[in-house]
C-alpha cells in the first residue's frame, strides 16, 4: 500500500542542535551560553533551575518508554488510555513533562507499520525516551524516511511486506509520536519487567521491531 505521511506544518521554532560533526561548539550553542548567562545576570532564572532542568533531562531514558510500551501489552484499558491520549497516560503513569508538548501514541499491527521522523529538525518525544540518536538528527533520514520508508527500515534490517502500509508522522515542536510496537509471540508467560527488557529505543522510533534474544528467554 502506499505510504501514508502525517504530521504538522512547520512554522514554529525547532529545537537547535548546538555542536557540529567534530565536537567543536557552533553558533547556536554560543548563542545559548550568552543567552543564558545574560538572563542569570538580569536575574531573570538563577544558575540551579538550569542545572535542575539539566537533570530532569540526562533522567530521561529510553527505559521509561520501554515500561509504557510493556504496560500496555499487559494492560488493555492502559492500553487504550495511551492511544486515546498519550501523554495524559504517561502522566498518570508517574512520567512528568517539562514541557507543553502532545505525545501521540502510534498502534504497529498486522497490517500498519508506523515510522516516526522529525523532517527539518529533531523534534523527539524526550519527556519518554530521552536524547535522539544521532541518526536520527541526521539530514539523510530526516529526508529518506518520507521519501523512501521502505528502504530506509531495509537499511536497518526490517523488511516491510508490500501489503503492510507504512505510515510516516512528521513531529514538530508541539506534537510528538511514540510507537507503541507488535509484542512478540512467546512471551505470554512474561512478566511486565521481563517484556520492558525487549523494547529498545529503535523499536518505539519505528526503524525495528520487538524480537526476543533466544538467550535470555525466561525458564
Amino acid at each position: 500500500m502506499a505510504n501514508q505521511a502525517q504530521g504538522h506544518d512547520h512554522d514554529h521554532p525547532h529545537e537547535l542542535e548546538g555542536h557540529n560533526e567534530s565536537g567543536i561548539p557552533g553558533y547556536y550553542d554560543m548563542l545559548e551560553t550568552a543567552i543564558t548567562e545574560l538572563l542569570i545576570e538580569k536575574g531573570l532564572i538563577e544558575a540551579q533551575e538550569i542545572r535542575r532542568q539539566i537533570e530532569v533531562l540526562d533522567s530521561r531514558t529510553p527505559a521509561l518508554g520501554a515500561k509504557v510500551v510493556a504496560r500496555a501489552w499487559v494492560d488493555a484499558d492502559f492500553r487504550a488510555r495511551l492511544l486515546a491520549n498519550g501523554r495524559a497516560a504517561c502522566e498518570d503513569f508517574g512520567i512528568s513533562f517539562y514541557d507543553d508538548t502532545l505525545l501521540i501514541v502510534l498502534e504497529n499491527t498486522e497490517t500498519v507499520h508506523n515510522l516516526i521522523v522529525c523532517t527539518l529538525c529533531s523534534c523527539y518525544p524526550r519527556p519518554v525516551l530521552g536524547l535522539p540518536p544521532d541518526w536520527y538528527k541526521a539530514s539523510p533520514y530526516r529526508a529518506r524516511a518520507v521519501s523512501e520508508p521502505r528502504k530506509v527500515l531495509a537499511e536497518f534490517g526490517t523488511i516491510i511486506p508490500d501489503n503492510v502500509e507504512i505510515r510516516v508522522s512528521d513531529s514538530t515542536a508541539a506534537v510528538r509520536f511514540l510507537v507503541l510496537p507488535r509484542r512478540p509471540d512467546g512471551t505470554e508467560h512474561y512478566t511486565e519487567d521481563q517484556l520492558a527488557a525487549l523494547v529498545t529505543r529503535d523499536a518505539m522510533i519505528g526503524v525495528i521491531p520487538v524480537s526476543i534474544d533466544q538467550a535470555s528467554v525466561p525458564q
